[in-house]
């Protein structure tokens, strides 16, 4: 029986400085000031909170250091942050400015062994792989790895990938279905189940939250006591208010699933 508390993570998707959100990784729209939103969702009650530059590798170019500063300034609550990392380095000027978890995405999957050397500088507990996949007839198990924001297609196994992440060290993963993704009709069920049986780490679902009823979905315990992901991850149904944060920690805790409130 799992006990720990599920996690909810907004996520606040970073292009040019400002929060941006489109629907299967296309027709981004203005969101809002990432330090406003960030500070918004801390208050609130949000477990974690996820920063991703998602132009960042597509421009070639580093982090956000002056965005991450001001955003890790203002939240009370742990803190991770991707797009653009290539270097050790980048990691430590992230973990100096007040992040506490790192994802990896576009440079693991170019030169996985950088997994492996994250892991064994900082620790497991702070590199997240971050997997965005499609539905393909391309690959073994159905699903391939996409990169640079998802206009890449690597044609990288999605099974292949989870079992070398996990094996190089990487503590978490976060999965975004690009084909769920903005669509609001629910997680990517069919791949959470696929994930779940090769990841020997906690899993953090992301992509087509659009009610609360979704969340419970991923939460729920099967006869064996398992469950599908250890957090749930969203963006626009935080951002235009569809759900709060506290009513879904409420709703979830009705529904006997464990939150920290």
């Amino acid at each position: 029986m799992q006990d720990f508390a599920k996690r909810i993570i907004p996520c606040l998707d970073i292009k040019e400085g400002r929060v941006v959100k489109g629907v299967n990784f296309e027709g981004l729209r203005e969101m809002g000031d990432p330090v406003a939103l960030a500070k918004k969702y801390s208050d609130m009650g949000a477990d974690e909170l996820v920063l991703l530059d998602i132009s960042a590798s597509l421009e070639k170019r580093s982090i956000m250091l002056d965005v991450v500063k001001k955003v890790s300034r203002e939240v009370f609550i742990p803190l991770s942050v991707g797009g653009g990392i290539s270097s050790l380095e980048d990691i430590n000027c992230l973990l100096d400015s007040g992040v506490d978890k790192v994802s990896l995405n576009s440079f693991a999957i170019k030169n996985p062994e950088f997994i492996t050397q994250s892991a064994k500088k900082f620790g497991s507990q702070c590199i997240i792989i971050a997997i965005d996949v499609k539905k393909t007839m391309q690959t073994k198990s159905g699903w391939s790895v996409f990169v640079k924001g998802g206009s890449e297609d690597t044609h990288k196994d999605l099974g292949e990938w989870i079992s070398e992440v996990c094996n190089r060290g990487a503590g978490e993963i976060l999965l975004t279905s690009m084909d769920c993704d903005g669509v609001k009709q629910g997680f990517d069920i069919e791949c959470l189940e696929f994930v779940k049986k090769l990841a020997s780490v906690p899993v953090i679902a992301s992509g087509g939250a659009g009610k609360m009823k979704d969340f419970l979905e991923i939460f729920q315990e099967d006869p064996k006591g398992e469950c599908l992901a250890d957090a749930g991850l969203a963006a626009s149904i935080f951002h235009q208010d569809i759900i709060k944060i506290p009513d879904l920690k409420a709703y979830l805790q009705s529904q006997k699933i464990p939150v920290r409130i």
